[in-house]
């Protein structure tokens, strides 16, 4: 029986502090734990502007494993992971393991263990995150909105960091659309999955590239592409204030008409409504934005980039 092979997936901005580690760390893990399959570590760099490519030839130079594809300009790590899983090679792939280690390598043996016959996705689950309270509760909370909002979930506090078998990859991959949700587009598969718990670990050098407003890109694109119901609540509730606005405008003609004395008085009242249905439309008009931006986004997507190289391919 041939071996396989694990296709491994790292996007990367200006992490010259962390490429080689990573390198590192995978090769270390995949001969003394998993000596029995070969792998590729593809790096999809986003137009860095420092010394990462440099060093990223470098190592590539000295290790064929290590795979490198160029890109012309930073699209975002979704969209780069996207763009590298037209390459692998592997029966098993890891969508994402991040050059700063926070996922760590060391945990995909586990999941190795975990991938049986009638397993298709070994989810990690991040346990123990080590970042701010407040940054902790919007996840939690996101996490909440996002499996109450209907369509096909993955499990809480799971991101790209997973082991796919390749069928499922080339599903999503057919897919295509201009700003892939992986995790949610491997949900949406209905694969059997296995959850694997994990630490996620703390950045040692650098910092991050995801910046807060990265992140609630992220998440709002994750609603947007997975969920389908917001927009019924957007109608739903839009429907129930338009009755309650009724039922308070019959209200008050009825106590003018019996005792004008009692009636509320016009201009608080009329300030009041103003701004409670003034937000709710702007909420609602802001949701709809969102689902017609994805859909522009896919009628008429921009080039995102082009490879400007790709090497050890």
């Amino acid at each position: 029986m041939s071996r396989q092979t694990i296709s491994i997936i790292t996007p990367c901005y200006n992490e010259e502090g962390n490429v080689a580690n990573c390198v590192a760390e995978v090769a270390r893990v995949m001969s003394a734990q998993l000596p029995d399959f070969d792998y590729e570590h593809i790096f999809c760099d986003n137009a860095s502007t420092d010394e990462t490519l440099g060093r990223l030839k470098q190592l590539a130079a000295t290790d064929s494993h290590v795979k490198v594809i160029v890109n012309s300009r930073n699209v975002g790590p979704f969209r780069s992971i996207a763009n590298g899983l037209k390459s692998v090679t592997g029966d098993l792939i890891v969508p994402m393991v991040p050059a700063d280690l926070q996922d760590p390598p060391a945990a995909i043996p586990g999941m190795v263990a975990l991938m049986t016959s009638n397993i298709e996705v070994v989810y990690g689950i991040r346990g123990n995150r080590r970042e701010g309270i407040l940054l902790r509760a919007a996840r939690n909370f996101y996490y909440l909105a996002l499996r109450s909002s209907g369509g096909a979930t993955p499990p809480a506090h799971a991101g790209e960091f997973m082991l796919v078998r390749r069928g499922v990859i080339e599903a999503i991959s057919r897919v295509g659309g201009s700003y892939p949700y992986i995790r949610g587009l491997v949900a949406q598969t209905n694969p059997r999955f296995a959850p694997y718990p994990y630490e996620w670990a703390k950045r040692d050098i650098g910092k991050s590239k995801n910046s807060v407003p990265d992140l609630i890109d992220q998440a709002l694109n994750g609603i947007v592409t997975t969920a389908r119901t917001p927009i019924r609540w957007a109608l739903f509730l839009g429907i129930i204030f338009a009755f309650i606005g009724v039922l308070v405008g019959i209200l008050n003609l009825l106590i003018f008409l019996l005792d004008g004395s009692r009636a509320a008085p016009g201009i608080p009242t009329l300030i009041v409504a103003t701004f409670l249905f003034g937000g709710v439309n702007l909420f609602f008009l802001g949701l709809i934005g969102e689902y017609i931006l994805s859909i522009h986004s896919s009628v008429r997507p921009e080039p995102p980039m082009f490879e400007r190289e790709r090497i050890n391919f």
